[in-house]
């Protein structure tokens, strides 16, 4: 049986059938606000639950918790504040107590807003406090600080489900909960990823799938970097190293509607939360998860789950040190498991493969299967 969502209770926030009709025609006639795509994949992560337990936007005393505290409030920890910000003129125009229409960056009329409550917090603190730096080079904190002067609160009804590219692969968490069941996995473990999978990503997932029933292979499909890797370049590499390279029967690919933040070890924090609210009771955390630049240390990630009580956080982390092909044992390892010194290992860099996927030359076997590395030198040299 799946964990228990985080707060007990799976959050489901999507208006259907006569209540769905009554609050489009009460929406047409409310005050209207426009927000932005990273804003409009936070009311569908509120939405569908993926955020349970918030029920909407974050007010002052929940943000106070969570920047000073990591806990939304006593017994549930949280790391990240979910805001929703329009600039003080426009504040001032919206009535605490009042229905306020959401259109998202699409041009359509997304949630309704009950506006609880108008508050401001500093965006510098905002930024140094989840990302641990105001440094406008990271890119959460250059979007925090272009936020506008006043946060609204107050809980969301949500007229419409955003939908994506691969959309038949955007399972909510109750449809993942419902396919574990369906497969009679007890132990689920999740793999993050903005990245395409390598072979140092498929050997920590084999490794984990080797306690769990299934794998959860869960690339983040919410807002990213600009240089990022497109989804869709993403996705026909996960399906073709799972075609070729993992078991079907316990290996499952879905997608994660959630926004980049790049905030380091709070956001691993934060995954792993996630991923408990759908279903999972194993996550994978490697090296440097969802750093950015040289703001985090290398294992920052892993030291911050020391500072929760493991029954808050529920779902089960897995620590993963740096993995490498070793030429000398003939097969994939980690500074845990082998022996040799770098000189053994296969490592190259990040601009080492772009520069080798933009010249139409396949990485080394021990470093990309092969089948994935044409999937991006046809990317790359479109890119280039």
């Amino acid at each position: 049986m799946s964990l228990a969502p985080h707060g007990g209770h799976l959050v489901d926030r999507l208006l259907t059938g006569a209540a769905l009709e009554a609050a489009k025609a009460k929406a047409a006639n409310l005050p209207r606000i426009k927000v932005d795509a990273y804003a409009a994949f936070d009311i569908d992560c509120i939405a569908k639950g993926i955020f349970s337990p918030l029920t909407g936007f974050m007010n002052e005393a929940e943000v106070r918790g969570v920047l000073d505290k990591m806990h939304l409030r006593p017994g549930i920890p949280w790391t990240i504040p979910i805001l929703l910000s329009v600039p003080s003129a426009e504040a001032a125009k919206l009535a605490e107590g009042s229905d306020i229409a959401i259109e998202d960056d699409e041009g359509d009329l997304v949630a309704i807003l009950h506006l609880a409550s108008k508050f401001t917090v500093d965006h510098r603190e905002i930024a140094e406090k989840t990302y641990r730096t105001t440094d406008e080079t990271h890119p959460g904190v250059a979007y925090t600080l272009g936020l506008g002067d006043v946060f609204l609160s107050g809980d969301l009804d949500v007229l419409k489900a955003r939908t994506i590219e691969f959309q038949e692969f955007n399972l909510t968490p109750k449809e993942t909960r419902a396919a574990f069941e369906h497969h009679g996995w007890k132990r689920i473990v999740a793999f993050q990823t903005r990245n395409p999978i390598h072979r140092a990503h498929e050997y920590l997932t084999k490794c984990a799938l080797e306690i769990c029933d299934g794998l959860l292979i869960h690339p983040l499909m919410g807002t990213t970097k600009s240089d990022d890797i497109p989804g869709s370049v993403r996705m026909e590499c996960y399906q073709t190293i799972i075609e070729k390279y993992y078991p079907k029967a316990h290996t499952m690919l879905s997608l994660m509607p959630v926004n980049m933040r790049y905030a380091g070890p709070k956001e691993a924090i934060m995954h792993a939360i996630i991923r408990k609210n759908y279903g999972c009771t194993h996550f994978i955390v490697g090296r440097d998860h969802a750093g950015v630049g040289n703001f985090y240390g290398t294992y920052d990630a892993h030291h911050i789950f020391s500072e929760f009580d493991p029954a808050e956080i529920g779902i089960t982390p897995l620590f993963f040190d740096h993995t490498f092909f070793c030429k000398t044992c003939g097969n994939m390892g980690s500074i845990k498991s082998c022996p040799h010194d770098k000189e053994h290992h296969v490592f190259l860099s990040g601009t080492k493969v772009r520069d080798m996927l933009k010249a139409g030359e396949i990485p080394p076997v021990e470093f990309s299967r092969p089948e994935v590395a044409k999937v991006l030198i046809k990317w790359a040299q479109g890119a280039n």
